[in-house]
């Protein structure tokens, strides 16, 4: 039984994880104002490491229905920004508020000291607790809790502090919750396929292990026995090397046939496609085989899988938005706490060929799109776009200029198009 399961549910998960990637973050403004805020933002980002952090969020909430966000200030009044998973951290909402948290609660075991620890937030107070003994109490119903001290912090013998960011510092990322407030994991409404699934390849094991060998039989051989121990002695035995033969022409041979094992895949593949159907994953993804299918047949399979990624990304963006508003507010930057402009830069969860992408640049810049909307577009992070703005000035000074396209129509030359120096498109960016 061990040996006949397949685990679907984590290619279900990792489809849609594998495509969620923030690659920095953008905000409204002025072009000066603008490349600031998106240079600190991104800043804040590669300093908390959340290139990689972000991808335990977005696992974690695909996998348990939601994740976390914990944004603080550490001791050199940088914002300190860390994942953490819904088996330690758990939030209350304001009453009549799906979105203003009334308060946020963490509770995990130290390693060092065997202690429970737990810390609770509201958006005046920080208090912490933990436990006199390694097995503490809790009372379901209300959520109480019995043997507990608090902790005394050394500015504060009363084991509590105040809250500067005026509010609760936990940002939640709740995965469907167009399917329940309270967070849907993908691979919720397929656990009874995929059980069924293990349930068909445990029969297919099964018949070939015990029906798939043809059995033979002999009619009309008689059977000695040993004279001492009285048991039948077995005439034959089954050996890709030997021929069964006998004197008496009275005995017939012949064979079972052995056990069909089409129908059992059949079933199985007919389960997968279920499961395919109902969480939008590719069938390319699950069958593992493309024969003959055309790039547009595969983008076209790939439709339902882009789109719920898409919702995701309006879903996690605007809490990678509320988490980097908390960061600038922990590093003392009112002004930024407050910009609502802000908005996250996914790249593109749909999959295109390199040609695709830049004729598409080519086409943007010929109506008019400014060259830096069009790198994001080419998928090129904001510091590489960044880096990329200094070479170009460096390739203007270093490089003689083109000479202009014959007639009107734009240059198709890659150097005028992808690698054209400011001053030849984009009169703001010069």
């Amino acid at each position: 039984m061990r040996d006949a399961r397949t685990n679907w549910t984590r290619l279900v998960v990792d489809s849609p994880a594998e495509r969620l990637r923030v690659t920095g973050f953008r905000s409204g403004g002025t072009n000066e104002a603008l490349s600031v805020a998106d240079t600190d933002a991104n800043r804040i980002w590669r300093e908390n490491a959340m290139v990689a952090e972000s991808r335990l969020v977005h696992y974690g909430a695909l996998t348990q229905r939601r994740a976390f966000v914990l944004v603080e200030r550490n001791r050199d009044g940088r914002p300190v920004m860390t994942h953490e998973t819904p088996r330690q951290v758990a939030v209350e909402r304001a009453q009549g508020s799906r979105r203003e948290l009334a308060a946020g609660l963490k509770l995990w075991r130290d390693d060092w000291t065997g202690n429970t620890r737990a810390t609770l937030w509201t958006p005046t107070q920080i208090y912490e607790f933990v436990t006199k003994t390694e097995t503490p109490t809790f009372v379901a119903r209300t959520a109480s809790l019995r043997g507990w001290d608090a902790f005394v912090l050394p500015r504060d013998r009363d084991g509590y502090r105040r809250n500067d960011l005026g509010e609760v510092p936990l940002v939640p990322f709740v995965n469907r919750r167009q399917i329940s407030p309270d967070g849907f994991a993908e691979h919720e409404d397929i656990l009874s396929v995929q059980n069924r699934i293990n349930m068909k390849l445990i029969m297919l094991v099964g018949a070939a292990k015990y029906g798939a060998f043809r059995q033979r039989y002999a009619a009309g051989l008689e059977i000695d026995e040993d004279p001492i121990t009285g048991k039948p002695i077995e005439p034959f035995k089954l050996d890709i090397q030997k021929l069964w033969t006998t004197a008496d022409p009275e005995v017939r041979f012949g064979e079972f046939s052995s056990t069909d094992l089409a129908p059992y895949v059949r079933s199985v593949e007919s389960a997968v496609q279920d499961l395919a159907a109902i969480s939008k994953t590719p069938p390319h993804y699950i069958i593992g085989a493309v024969v003959n299918v055309s790039g547009d047949a595969l983008k076209a399979a790939e439709t339902g899988l882009v789109a719920k990624v898409l919702d995701q990304c309006d879903d996690f963006g605007e809490s990678w938005q509320h988490s980097m508003r908390l960061a600038f507010k922990a590093a003392g930057d009112e002004a930024r706490a407050a910009d609502y402009t802000l908005e996250t830069v996914w790249r593109d969860p749909e999959s295109r060929t390199v040609s695709e992408l830049a004729d598409a640049a080519v086409k943007k810049q010929a109506a008019g799109v400014p060259w830096r909307q069009r790198m994001e577009d080419l998928g090129y992070t904001p510091a590489q776009i960044s880096r990329m703005e200094i070479d170009r000035a460096t390739d203007a000074l270093t490089q003689p200029a083109l000479p202009a396209p014959a007639g009107n129509e734009p240059s198709t030359d890659p150097r005028t198009v992808i690698g054209r120096r400011p001053a030849d498109d984009d009169p703001d960016a010069a």
